[in-house]
């Protein structure tokens, strides 16, 4: 059997997929942005020492790292939901791309601080620096260095499971290619352009990533 393709139905909505890419790309920076805040906080939570507290640390960054990231969000859609909290698809899948990029930023932080000597905390306080100087103006810096690439294969990871929102009604690039492919039966090629989107989106994060380090730690 034969398969004829037909790419003006594709075309002719170009625009809209370059639209959606812009918002995959939109809510994938602002949960990257949350994911490190919190990712940090969880770190410094889990080593803290205080068993008290580090136990949520460890719950949030388990449930994250070993569930799958659809039933984290259809957590914030559904299990939410059932509970009379219902987000817009946007938020749910802000929430549930911020708690999954946070739980395992929280354990690249925490392999980053294992490898500053604790030297450098003594010099510091030996200065004159209370803990939370040492760490705002000397630890933290070097350990946003130590994981600046892991950040970066975070940020290709929360694109493309962004494609997940299509589930939930979220109209990003994945949601709208399908809402269009629909509408014209065309799959295959709806979905074989959108591939190219997402390689293209992924390649400037890349190479974005690579001139930001040249240009940050060249020395």
């Amino acid at each position: 059997m034969e398969y004829t393709f037909h790419w003006r139905p594709v075309f002719n909505r170009l625009p809209d997929l370059l639209e959606a890419g812009l918002i995959t790309l939109e809510v994938s920076a602002l949960s990257m942005v949350i994911g490190i805040a919190l990712g940090l906080g969880l770190a410094l939570i889990r080593m803290s020492g205080n068993p008290a507290i580090a136990w949520f640390a460890i719950g949030w960054i388990e449930i994250a790292r070993n569930t799958p990231a659809l039933l984290q969000l259809f957590f914030f859609s559904f299990g939410l939901g059932a509970y009379g909290i219902h987000l817009t698809p946007y938020m749910v899948v802000l929430c549930g791309m911020a708690f999954n990029n946070a739980g395992y930023l929280a354990e690249s932080f925490r392999g980053g601080f294992a490898a500053i000597p604790d030297t450098q905390m003594k010099a510091a306080r030996s200065l004159g620096m209370t803990a939370t100087q040492a760490y705002i103006r000397i630890i933290i810096p070097q350990v946003l260095r130590i994981v600046y690439y892991p950040m970066t294969n975070q940020m290709v990871w929360a694109v493309l499971i962004s494609s997940l929102g299509m589930l939930v009604g979220f109209h990003e690039l994945a949601g709208e290619t399908q809402r269009q492919a629909f509408r014209s039966f065309r799959l295959f090629e709806f979905f074989l352009v959108t591939a190219v989107i997402y390689y293209v989106i992924v390649k400037i994060i890349i190479l974005s990533s690579r001139l930001i380090a040249w240009r940050l730690f060249r020395y």
